[in-house]
């Protein structure tokens, strides 16, 4: 766990890196080089970030939260994830979409939520939900939600830079080959801190895995709800995949996937009874995974480490 920790710092490190040196770039141009002008300039971005993303994701998401008399059950499972996890009980809420999930989100473990869709509550069983939330409620415990949700904007702020002086700029006064390439530089920069910010949420979803298995999860239950979540995502129309398009780092898995791995997980559920028990995990733990470079491409492009490396990984560690 520690190299996975590692590899997080310095991703994140990298990304501010580049961050900056975009700014003060973009800011030369403008002829503004006061080192002050950019601390000040990135704090501000950060803490529109911190104080916007909550409420943007209840938006998208269509989060509605609910007293415990609603989903007893439901609510019962977090409070004694959250006492497990030694946190403060996060809000619970009904994300209204039909693609069976969950995911949490919030600007600290004190601001923690967490949320299912509407369709994750009827296709899993008590303990595969449980290891769900439990796998939820380590990304809160490990405060990767609040890092994952600054770390989003750069790419996005990149973008814009890069459309601005690529195209907006040009239109507009006809600019020469500075601003053409200040465009490709932040074009360049974009697609790099993107790949970075992929990569961090594929190490923060190992951590979440260890998490759930730490409080108490049994691997097989968690990689049961996994199959089961990929199943009914793969059923989805792809119209509701696309409602959900820009948000799907903060679910459990990859909805947008779910084809190409139902395919792969449907080896790995040797009596085809629709989930994967402790004797399928122990045959996987002894069995090797390999990739083809297409799945290797596939991994570096999205926010979800490989399922099929996920479940191998999560075979080899034991409930606490």
């Amino acid at each position: 766990m520690f190299s996975l920790r590692l590899r997080m710092m310095i991703a994140t490190a990298l990304l501010f890196a580049i961050m900056y040196a975009i700014i003060a770039m973009v800011s030369a141009r403008a002829g503004i080089s006061n080192f002050y002008f950019y601390l000040i300039l990135s704090i501000v971005i950060m803490l529109i970030q911190y104080m916007m993303g909550p409420k943007i994701v209840e938006w998208s998401m269509k989060v509605k939260y609910i007293k415990d008399a609603e989903y007893p059950e439901l609510h019962r499972m977090i409070k004694e994830l959250a006492v497990k996890a030694k946190v403060h009980c996060p809000r619970i809420g009904i994300a209204q979409i039909a693609i069976p999930n969950a995911f949490a989100f919030g600007r600290s473990v004190k601001d923690g939520r967490i949320c299912v869709t509407e369709g994750i509550l009827n296709l899993l069983k008590e303990n595969e939900l449980k290891a769900v939330l439990a796998h939820e409620m380590s990304h809160i415990k490990n405060r990767d939600v609040l890092t994952i949700t600054l770390l989003s904007v750069i790419p996005m702020i990149l973008y814009r830079i890069a459309w601005q002086f690529l195209f907006f700029n040009r239109r507009s006064r006809g600019s020469g080959a500075n601003t053409a390439l200040i465009g490709m530089a932040a074009f360049i920069f974009y697609f790099i801190t993107n790949l970075l910010v992929l990569y961090a949420s594929r190490i923060r979803e190992y951590f979440a895995d260890k998490g759930s298995v730490d409080l108490g999860s049994r691997p097989a239950d968690l990689a049961s709800a996994l199959y089961k979540l990929v199943y009914g995502s793969a059923r989805m129309p792809k119209e509701a995949l696309k409602d959900v398009e820009g948000m799907k780092a903060f679910f459990a898995n990859d909805p947008s996937r779910a084809i190409k791995e139902l395919k792969d997980l449907r080896d790995l559920d040797l009596d085809k009874n629709g989930t994967i028990d402790s004797s399928e995990m122990l045959a996987l733990q002894n069995k090797g995974v390999g990739l083809s470079f297409g799945d290797r491409l596939m991994e570096i492009m999205s926010t979800h480490p490989n399922m099929l490396k996920l479940i191998k990984r999560l075979s080899e560690w034991k409930a606490s």
